[in-house]
């Protein structure tokens, strides 16, 4: 086993060089109106939906914009390869114009990405020469531009450094639950599962497109996870040991008992992952595919090589033995008993708690982040404000795009568009070789969430009766496709994913209520964590001040789905092993209330130092300049953090000391169906006091 491992370790090694080079960026929609629209378009004129970059002239104080003038800056630049420019020198539409008429803009698209050659040319220097000749001051902006502004001489950090940065803070809390030469088993175990996940994504690639994020995703989470279900195993075979087992012996049960609770929770993991696996976004779904298989392949390694090392050299490792597992931690213990006591009071005080993180979730917009969110400074940021205070507005960094079939008519939909409130103008480019023709459509504000996208269905029901209509694309259309193929469908896969999760868990728990318990809190929480992420980051509560971020004013589309997809089921593994253990112990017991202490004072150190472990790695992934995988990272921490500590520590221990006897109910048909054993309500035992005692 362990030579198996090592083959594939060194196999995986090799491999994670070489996956970054086969990812992609893609976000399109299959199927959707925009999407199928920005691949006509590139088809036809060989350019982007999305604009690449808007270069910005200023005549000199006292004087106004010459129209030849802006004509020889922008046939310098319609030579670059690949570059479509409308213009006021081309259009004579004094749409282009700022109102004192001392500046006006271009409108330039090429490539898409961060690779794009036309804006790579432009801001080497095209139109430069030509802007120079005629005394214009030339700023360059638009929205890769001003992404950049925020991340000026910032170095992204490599998934290797990252990794390791999420490593160094693992250790550290494993040297603290351990303290031996223990702490590094888990560190090999995780290692080896994150190598082995990248050789199978490598083998991914070459069937399917995978988001570039699948890297940080397996890197950062990986090492979370594998971690995770390897501190659980570990600590119950010291367990065994400290009560006297053999090793092989300490081995076998570990792995019968905590081996189990990792493999629920694997499985779980995996199945609510499924949800990014079915909707129709390729990138979103490569996300699935690579999160699934990071839980399927850690547990794969927890359970094969884990008990094979512990085997071979695992007494030898724990050494110096500071710290040893012959009875519940006294602290959580403690804390559990005063749970108990006051069991109303935490259940209350962690519901409101969720409540009130909860609230600020009514106002989410889905879209991407505004403007002033991408750059508080920076040249791409002084020529957009020179753009809004001439009255141009900021919809010049989302202009829609109507394309017109051959034999068309663009004149008509440039005039239907005009008509449309909150249309600043409407301008047809030249045909392209096939005969298609754009007309771009230029909104007084940047259509970039669910809250400003109106005026992109107004254009679309404006023009699509009209001779020649193919379809919008844009930014703001890219969103309408999210809103009609992903959220106004999404919660049917909720429901689904709730239900199968539910299932599982009865099965694994031999249990009714805990199960639904443990589905409706983790939904509770997911929520509580999407308040609080769009409390910081889009009403920008404290996004400037840690992260020099301002308000996004919108969560990315497709960065809802992904945390929801993750945290689901990085948080039920919370409760699988809290739960798990409590099953466990009520079995051996019979008394619900030392199910709940004996529980929490065997796992709560090993949660909390687990959710430490896990944020440490979001926090490194935080790092990264992008303000997506900001909010990605930090809404995965937070969620992390809130679930191992008001849910976990508070709500789960209160609610299962409420439920008592019935927390363990399975009826025996139920029983029969999943193939376990049936677990009917008993009572044993008397209730002393305030606590209640030996209640089954």
């Amino acid at each position: 086993m362990i030579g198996f491992w090592a083959v594939t370790l060194m196999a995986g090694g090799i491999s994670a060089g070489q996956v970054a080079d086969r990812l992609t960026g893609d976000t399109a929609l299959p199927g959707q109106e925009g999407s199928e629209t920005e691949q006509r378009i590139a088809r036809s004129y060989g350019v982007a939906a999305d604009v690449s970059v808007i270069p910005v002239l200023t005549a000199p104080e006292g004087a106004t914009i010459d129209r030849a003038a802006v004509t020889a800056v922008a046939d310098q630049i319609r030579r670059v390869p690949g570059s479509l420019v409308l213009d006021y020198g081309g259009t004579g539409d004094r749409a282009f114009l700022t109102g004192d008429g001392r500046s006006t803009f271009l409108l330039v698209y090429g490539g898409s990405g961060p690779d794009d050659p036309v804006a790579q040319a432009v801001a080497g220097g095209a139109g430069r020469s030509a802007a120079d000749q005629v005394g214009y001051r030339l700023q360059l902006t638009g929205d890769s531009l001003l992404s950049e502004g925020n991340a000026a001489a910032a170095e992204e950090p490599s998934v290797l450094s990252e990794t390791l940065i999420g490593a160094a803070g693992a250790l550290v809390v494993l040297l603290f639950v351990f303290a031996s030469f223990l702490a590094l088993v888990p560190l090999l175990i995780a290692a080896v599962a994150i190598l082995s996940t990248f050789l199978v994504v490598l083998v991914l690639t070459t069937f399917a497109d995978v988001s570039f994020m699948v890297q940080f995703l397996v890197a950062l989470i990986g090492l979370g996870v594998a971690i995770d279900y390897s501190l659980l195993v570990v600590t119950r075979w010291r367990e065994e040991r400290s009560r006297g087992a053999a090793n092989s012996e300490a081995v076998v049960i570990a792995v019968g008992t905590a081996g189990r609770a990792v493999f629920a929770s694997g499985v779980t993991v995996a199945i609510s992952l499924a949800a990014l696996v079915v909707l129709p976004v390729p990138a979103v779904r490569s996300m699935g595919y690579g999160g699934m298989l990071i839980p399927l392949v850690s547990t794969l390694v927890v359970l094969t090589l884990l008990p094979a090392v512990l085997s071979l050299a695992g007494p030898r490792v724990d050494w110096p033995r500071i710290r040893t597992e012959t009875r519940a931690s006294r602290g959580w213990s403690a804390w559990a008993r005063a749970v108990i006591r006051h069991r109303w009071v935490a259940a209350t005080v962690a519901l409101a708690a969720l409540t009130v993180a909860v609230v600020p979730v009514f106002g989410m917009q889905i879209g991407q982040p505004g403007a002033d969110s991408l750059a508080t400074k920076g040249a791409a940021h002084e020529a957009l404000t020179a753009l809004r205070d001439g009255g141009v507005g900021s919809g010049v960094l989302t202009p829609m795009v109507v394309l017109v079939r051959p034999g068309g008519d663009p004149k008509s939909i440039v005039d239907a568009a005009e008509q449309v409130p909150g249309v600043r103008a409407a301008v047809a480019a030249p045909a392209a070789p096939d005969g298609h023709t754009e007309v771009v459509v230029l909104p007084e504000r940047e259509t970039k969430n669910n809250t400003s996208i109106a005026v992109v269905t107004a254009v679309r029901d404006a023009t699509k009766s009209l001779p020649g209509y193919v379809g919008v694309a844009g930014v703001g259309a890219i969103v309408l496709d999210w809103q009609n193929a992903v959220y106004d469908n999404f919660w049917y896969v909720l429901v689904v994913i709730a239900l199968v999760t539910f299932v599982l868990l009865v099965r694994s728990f031999r249990s009714i209520l805990l199960p639904l318990k443990a589905v409706l809190l983790n939904l509770f929480s997911v929520a509580a964590v999407f308040g609080l992420t769009t409390w910081f980051w889009q009403d920008g509560n404290g996004s400037e001040a840690l992260f020099g971020v301002p308000a996004t004013g919108a969560m990315t589309f497709w960065v809802p789905v992904v945390i929801f997809a993750f945290l689901f089921g990085l948080s039920m593994d919370y409760e699988v092993f809290i739960l798990h253990r409590m099953r466990e112990e009520y079995d051996r017991t019979g008394s619900t209330s030392v199910a709940v202490k004996e529980g929490l004072g065997r796992t709560g150190r090993l949660v909390t130092s687990a959710a430490l472990i896990l944020f440490f790695a979001f926090a490194a992934l935080a790092s990264t300049p992008q303000t997506d995988v900001k909010v990605l990272a930090t809404a995965l921490g937070a969620g992390i953090l809130l679930d191992a500590t008001i849910v976990r520590a508070l709500l789960v221990p209160a609610l299962v000391s409420l439920f008592g006897r019935w927390n363990w109910w399975l009826p025996a048909p139920v029983a029969r169906l999943l193939r376990v054993e049936p677990s009917p309500v008993r009572v044993v035992g008397v209730t002393k006091g305030r606590e209640p005692v030996g209640v089954g």
